[in-house]
This record gives C-alpha cells, sequence and structure tokens, in this order.
C-alpha cells in the first residue's frame, strides 16, 4: 500500500488551526493568573478540592465572556432589555465558540411552573389535544392552567371609508384555567390569629408578617392611609375598617407626598408569599407560611389546575390532566400509541422530548411536578433534555456536575450522554468530582492546590491516566474506595414509620434506628426524599439540613449568614461602650458614601457597569470612627478580614472572648471552612462551601436526630474524608444521624442501610434491603447491593 503523503504546513487552511479555546491571566474571584489552553470538540473536566477556582475559570471566566460577546452582537436596542454583562478579568480568551451553560440552579420559584412547561411538553401536548380532543373546546390556550377565560361585550368605533360607525362587539377567549384556584391545584386557607395580634394596634406591633415593621414603610402606609387608625387595637376595628384592613383591593393613594398603592393585607399577602413554591421561600418566611396557611387541592379541579371544559376534552379515554399526572415513561408510551397520520409531525416532536426524559434517567417525573420540587440535580437534567436532540454543533456545552443526585447505575448513562454531545462536534467542559465522570474526560485541568487563597492556580493538566501519576490532592485521592466497617454501633433505640405513602411510596413501614449512622439510598426516583422528609423530618427534635440553595447577596457573608457577627457586634459595644448597629455595615455604621458595600457602582445603561473601590473608606464598608473602636487589638474591618481558624483564636481569650462567636467559628472549622475569611460575599463561594457552609449553621440547632440530604454535593474526594469524620463525630456525640445519599463512601462508611428501589417512580418505593453495609455487599440483590461490591472491591464483584 502506499503511503500517504505528508502535509506542508503551508497547506493548512487558516481555519483548522482555532481547535484550542486559550485563556491566559486569568484572575476572577481566587484564580492567580491561571492559563490554560484547552481542546476544542474534547471532554474537559475541571477537578480540584471545593473553592479551588474550578466555578471561577469555567463559569465566571470562560461561559460569561462567551455571554458577553454574544449579546455584543444585538443592537443597542436589545441590549437595553438584557443585564448588562462585565468583562471576566483574565488578559487573553481566545478561541471560544457560543457558550450553553447547564447549571444547577434550581428551576422557578412559581407555583405555576412544572416540568411540562419548563420542557415545552405541555405546549405539544396542548397543541394534540386542540386537535384530536373531543368535545372540541377551543384552540391551545383552552388546555393551559395560566390562560383565564375571558369574554366582553362593548361598544367599538370602526372608520368606514370617510366616516366612522360605532357598532356593538363581542369578544370571548376560552382559557384553561381553573378559575377557583387560578391555575395554582391548591386553594388556601388563612390563618388570621396568625396573620395579627387583635388585641393590639398597628402601631404596637399588631402585624406578625415579616418584613411587615412599623418603623419601615408598611408602618407608614397604614398610618397614612386613612381607612383606620394605627394606633387603635384591630379588635377594635368597625366592620368596614376590618375590611379595608384584609380585603381592600388596590387602590392608589398619597402618602407622605409620595403616589403608593394601599392593598388589603391577606390578598397582599397571597400575592407576595402564598403564590410562591414554599420550597423557594427564606426559611423565616417559609415557616411563617406554614404556620399561616394550609393548602388542600382545590376541590373544583381535583388539583389539576385545569377548568372543567379541559378536564372533560379527551383522546381515546384520556384527558391532558391524565396525561400530566401520568409517569413520562407511560406517557410516552400512550402517545407512541396514538394512530394519527394527520400529526405526525407534532407525536414526532413530543415523543421526541419524553424519549429524551427516559434517556436521561427521568422517566420517573410526571409533567404536573412543580419545577420548584426539584432537587438541583433533577433541575439540571432537565434542562439538558432541550439540547440532547440538538442539531447545533460546535457549541461550547458546559455542565456543573452532572452526576449531583445520581446513583453509580446511573452515572454511565450521564457519561454517555456527554460523550454523545462532543461526539457531534461540540466541546463539552464538565466541573466535576466523581472519579467515574472524570475516567471518561479527553482533557483534564486540575485546580488547587488549596481553597480559597490557598487554591486558585493549575496543579495538572493532560490525561486521566497522568492525574492519577502527578501527585496532586486529586490525583492521590482519584483511586480511594472506603472500606466496609469492621464493626457497627449498636442503635439504642428505633423511629417507627407506618404506612408512609406520600408520592411513590407504598405504605412503607421501616424502622429507623437511632443513636447510629443511617443511610437511606436508592436510585433517583426510588422515593428516599419522600420517606425521610415526608415522615422522619416532620417529627419534633429533628433537624433536617436539605438542598435549598443558600441565597445571598454581595451584602451577606458568612459572618452574617451564620450569626456570628451578632455576638461580635455586642462584644465590640460592650468593650467600647457604644451601640452594637455601629459595627453593622448594613446599618449606622455603614460608609456614608458607598452605603456600606465598601465599592461605588456606576451604571452605565446597555455597557457594563464600573465598580471602583470607595476613596471615603478605602473598601472596608466601614466609617472611620466606627475603625477607631477595637477589641482585642482589631477593629470590626480587621476582624471579618481574619480566616476563621485566626478567628478562632482571636475569640478565645482576652477582652475579645466571645463564647458564642467561638461556637459558630468551631463548626465552621468542623466541615472544613477553616480558610474562609468572616467577611467573604456569600457570591463568591463555590456550590461546595456553600452546601458546608449551610451545614455548620444547622449543627448549632437543638435536636436529637439530624437529616442530611446528599451533603456531599459539590465536595472533593478529600473533603468526603472529612465529612465522614465529622459524621462519626455527631453520632459519638449522641446524636442521631440519617442521611439521604447516593456516595459510594458515605454508604459503605454507615452503620445501618435502608435501600429504596426497585426502580425509579412506580418502579419503586418500596424498601428492598434494611441492615449493615457488609450485608447489603454479602446479599447483593439490590443495584447498590452490586455497585457498592465493585466498589469496595469484594470477591467476585
Amino acid at each position: 500500500m502506499a503511503a500517504t503523503p505528508r502535509r506542508d504546513p503551508a497547506d493548512v487552511h487558516p481555519a483548522d488551526a482555532h481547535h484550542l479555546i486559550r485563556v491566559h491571566g486569568a484572575r476572577e474571584n481566587n484564580l492567580d493568573d491561571v492559563s490554560v489552553d484547552l481542546p476544542k470538540r474534547r471532554l474537559t473536566v475541571f477537578t480540584g478540592v471545593s473553592g479551588s477556582g474550578k466555578s471561577s475559570l469555567v463559569f465566571a471566566t470562560i461561559a460569561a465572556e462567551s455571554q458577553r460577546m454574544i449579546n455584543e452582537t444585538y443592537s443597542t436596542f436589545v441590549q437595553g432589555f438584557m443585564p448588562p454583562l462585565a468583562r471576566p478579568d483574565v488578559d487573553v480568551l481566545d478561541g471560544l465558540t457560543t457558550a450553553i451553560v447547564v447549571d444547577q440552579q434550581r428551576m422557578g420559584g412559581d407555583t405555576r411552573s412544572t416540568v411540562g412547561t419548563a420542557t415545552d411538553a405541555n405546549a405539544l401536548l396542548r397543541i394534540l389535544f386542540s386537535r384530536l380532543g373531543r368535545p372540541s373546546i377551543g384552540g391551545p390556550g383552552a388546555f393551559s392552567f395560566n390562560v383565564a377565560s375571558v369574554s366582553a361585550r362593548g361598544s367599538v368605533t370602526v372608520a368606514k371609508g370617510a366616516g366612522r360607525k360605532e357598532v356593538v362587539a363581542d369578544f370571548s377567549r376560552t382559557g384553561g384555567m381553573c378559575p377557583r384556584c387560578e391555575g395554582r391545584g391548591s386553594v388556601d386557607d388563612v390563618n388570621l390569629d396568625e396573620l395579627y395580634d387583635a388585641s393590639r394596634s398597628i402601631n404596637e406591633g399588631a402585624i406578625k408578617v415579616p418584613g411587615y415593621s412599623v418603623d419601615g414603610w408598611y408602618g407608614r402606609i397604614y398610618n397614612g392611609c386613612g381607612f383606620f387608625s394605627a394606633d387603635t387595637p384591630i379588635a377594635d376595628f368597625t366592620a368596614q375598617e376590618l375590611e379595608a384592613f384584609l380585603h381592600a383591593e388596590p387602590v392608589r393613594l398619597k402618602v407622605d407626598g409620595i403616589n403608593v398603592t394601599y392593598e388589603g393585607l391577606v390578598p397582599k399577602i397571597r400575592k407576595s408569599m402564598l403564590s410562591k413554591d414554599v420550597d423557594s421561600l427564606q426559611p423565616h418566611v417559609r415557616a411563617f407560611v406554614e404556620r399561616v396557611a394550609t393548602f388542600t387541592a382545590c376541590p373544583d379541579c381535583d388539583g389539576t389546575r385545569l377548568a372543567e371544559g379541559a378536564r372533560n376534552c379527551r383522546i381515546a379515554g384520556v384527558s391532558i390532566a391524565d396525561a400530566c399526572r401520568m409517569q413520562v415513561s407511560d406517557l410516552a408510551g400512550w402517545i407512541a400509541g396514538i394512530p394519527e397520520p394527520g400529526v405526525a409531525p407534532l407525536l414526532q416532536n413530543l415523543r421526541g422530548v419524553l424519549d429524551s426524559f427516559v434517556e436521561i434517567g427521568l422517566g420517573y417525573l410526571s409533567l404536573e411536578r412543580a419545577s420548584g420540587t426539584l432537587s438541583g440535580g433533577e433541575a439540571q437534567r432537565v434542562k439538558m433534555i432541550r439540547h440532547l436532540g440538538s442539531a447545533l454543533t460546535d457549541t461550547t456545552y458546559v455542565f456543573d456536575e452532572p452526576t449531583t443526585g445520581l446513583h453509580p447505575h446511573d452515572v454511565q448513562r450521564m457519561n454517555d450522554l456527554l460523550l454523545r454531545l462532543r461526539d457531534k462536534g461540540n466541546t463539552v467542559l464538565v466541573v466535576e468530582h466523581k472519579p467515574e465522570a472524570i475516567a471518561v474526560a479527553d482533557h483534564v485541568v486540575d485546580l488547587g492546590p488549596g481553597a480559597g487563597p490557598a487554591g486558585g492556580r493549575v496543579c495538572y493538566e493532560g490525561t486521566v491516566e497522568g492525574l492519577r501519576a502527578s501527585g496532586t490532592v486529586t490525583g492521590r485521592h482519584l483511586d480511594d474506595r472506603a472500606a466496609l466497617k469492621t464493626a457497627v454501633r449498636t442503635s439504642t433505640g428505633t423511629l417507627e414509620v407506618r404506612g408512609a405513602s406520600a408520592n411513590n411510596l407504598r405504605d412503607v413501614d421501616v424502622d429507623v434506628p437511632l443513636g447510629v449512622l443511617v443511610v437511606v439510598t436508592g436510585v433517583a426516583g426510588s422515593g428516599k426524599s419522600s420517606l425521610v422528609h415526608g415522615a422522619v423530618s416532620p417529627r419534633e427534635g429533628v433537624v433536617t439540613v436539605d438542598q435549598t440553595p443558600v441565597r445571598g447577596s454581595r451584602r451577606s457573608n458568612p459572618a452574617t449568614y451564620t450569626g456570628l457577627l451578632e455576638p461580635v457586634r455586642k462584644q465590640f459595644a460592650k468593650v467600647n461602650g457604644v451601640k452594637p448597629a455601629l459595627f453593622s455595615a448594613n446599618s449606622e455604621g455603614a460608609c456614608p458614601t458607598c452605603g456600606g458595600n465598601g465599592v461605588v457602582y456606576t451604571d452605565l445603561a446597555v455597557v457594563a457597569g464600573v465598580a471602583t473601590t470607595c476613596e471615603d473608606c478605602e473598601g472596608r464598608r466601614f466609617q472611620a470612627s466606627v475603625l477607631e473602636h477595637r477589641l482585642g487589638g482589631l477593629n470590626i474591618a480587621e476582624v471579618l478580614a481574619l480566616p476563621v481558624t485566626q478567628a478562632l483564636a482571636h475569640f478565645g481569650a482576652g477582652e475579645a472572648r466571645t463564647p458564642a462567636a467561638q461556637a459558630v467559628l468551631a463548626r465552621l472549622a468542623d466541615v472544613g471552612l477553616g480558610y474562609l475569611t468572616l467577611g467573604q460575599p456569600l457570591t463568591t463561594l463555590s456550590g461546595g462551601e456553600r452546601q458546608r457552609l449551610k451545614l455548620a449553621t444547622h449543627l448549632g440547632e437543638q435536636g436529637g436526630i439530624l437529616v442530611l440530604d446528599e451533603p456531599t454535593a459539590g465536595l472533593h474526594l478529600a473533603d468526603v474524608e472529612q465529612l465522614l469524620g465529622l459524621l462519626d463525630r455527631l453520632v459519638d456525640s449522641g446524636r442521631s444521624v440519617v442521611v439521604i445519599e447516593h456516595h459510594q463512601a458515605v454508604v459503605a462508611h454507615a452503620d445501618w442501610v435502608v435501600d429504596l428501589g426497585p426502580g425509579a417512580g412506580h418502579d419503586g418505593g418500596r424498601v428492598v434491603f434494611e441492615g449493615t453495609p457488609a450485608d447489603l455487599v454479602a446479599a447483593r440483590s439490590t443495584l447498590t447491593g452490586e455497585h457498592l461490591a465493585r466498589y469496595v472491591g469484594a470477591p467476585g464483584a
């Protein structure tokens, strides 16, 4: 066979030279002049301990600049409707392609948002029923629970020739919204006793709603509205005054020379709090909502959200409400059985969307499921659905830990999907910790060596095999496997669960042992969260750390989020003989020039705003007079600049000794956040850091039983070891710990395992194993047992 002639480099097409994404001198957040060359059309995985700078490089630098450059291709008029994006702090960023970010942000805080609406599956179903449903009731809007039925009759002016004529016209629109619940599927009953204290006046603090302060804007409105006296106890209101206070329709008023809208307390609370998904609310607001309102399925629509016409229109005996209640895998089978060639393209598109659900491991969901109830991992996979069948190529897909929430059985399926996106000619960038996901990478970038200021540097760049031999933290831990315990703890009692039937659970009876480490596991959708959160978390004495994301603005930091700042402010005030409010950058002590931000923001409309360090406070956020007060030789700005470990020593001796602050700091150090500075904005923390910050906050709550929902999310292999040590210390201190988890190191480390399954959705909901990890490996009767046996290297695995 003749040899292939060698190609002269001069003959290479110039376009073929652009095969790299070049990043030089990246300095976002903690990145320390990072420079990497990433191959295009390959799968690159970014590894490193939590807080090492992975997200700063992938999301805040590469994806952010791609999005900014795409936005600049639009006209200035269009850009005016988009959020302005600043250029990342990087010297060179070359070879970018369009970036599609698939992150773990929870979906939708509104109860109107469902899995079906978020994926467009509902839109296709509505068209299908409008074409084939009998009796016919109208277009697609007649099947939408977000469209209300409207009818009107009135006089309109019609121009005809040179004259005009008044005619009477009728207008009607048939919508699918249930008029009683307004498309929410549930109705609420408000407990007025939890809304206000009738024995007090408004100025005496009668209103119990969070944020409704007498000293704030609401107090001014109630005092100036004129409908009642804010100094009269609510119990003494006349019927007319009470109606105005509770149920008044919105009306425009002028209070203190400012135009405002006054509205009754009940409708205002319904709009601002009760209409939102409860899980998306801040903890104190959620607690208030749970006290003040009881939610029941709407009696008119039976929770389907739909009007009577939409419920009665059917295809082969199935209404759109029935279709949305089906498990997606069953719905796909039903769609495949509709023999209607006249709507074949529509059926094909709908079947493609539903098959993508099954392919990505979400076939157990139903389209009516509220999107706000999805876990972070489920939300990310739902976002992936619209990209699986995309014909786009030469696109950069950016994923944030796509294996989060996946059982080991499903990780290989996710790997196959990532490789399929790559093989279509796309660049795939993945932030990941799991060895099974790292193993399929074409290219690996390991950041570190530590977290925060100790990270932000490239420790290794190359192949997976090279990473194993590199000696980095990730390389050393890549092949780590936790061993089964030689001896497990003995329970001190049991927590009985009888007849649990929430969601897909099938009258589950289980005894959860107390005084030990219990891990509840099973494939995604098997009923783990339904069992634990539905039957264990609501009980008295149980502290639950769920997957609700940590929210916070650039003003929020570990000191404010954990409550650490409160005892520190009081100690500053006590030692210096002044008010505690002076030591808050959000209160009296704030620099008046920057408002306590430390920087001054200049809005430049469609161009990204500019943030400059405040010249008066030099970025320290406090007034100069406040910084003259010291505690243990440090002012408040210097205290907020301390790392947790140094702060722990500072508040442990001398005049700065503050036991309450020490307790909070000890918990932060215990979860591996000793390197964080007290004043670091929450917006700069990684997902794993936020998860551990939340865990540290809840560890201070009183309760004998601690429930953790996937605490390994966002944690590096080295961090998981530290988490296991923390779980042991918690159990040894006398607390019972129940963990919902897929990570096999945690399952192997448990004293007792409750495995649910055998499948997901209606194929799950049963306890398929109870016992020790060793017994689970020996039996190998479940998917978890099979994978755990391989993980620990059991004979015959």
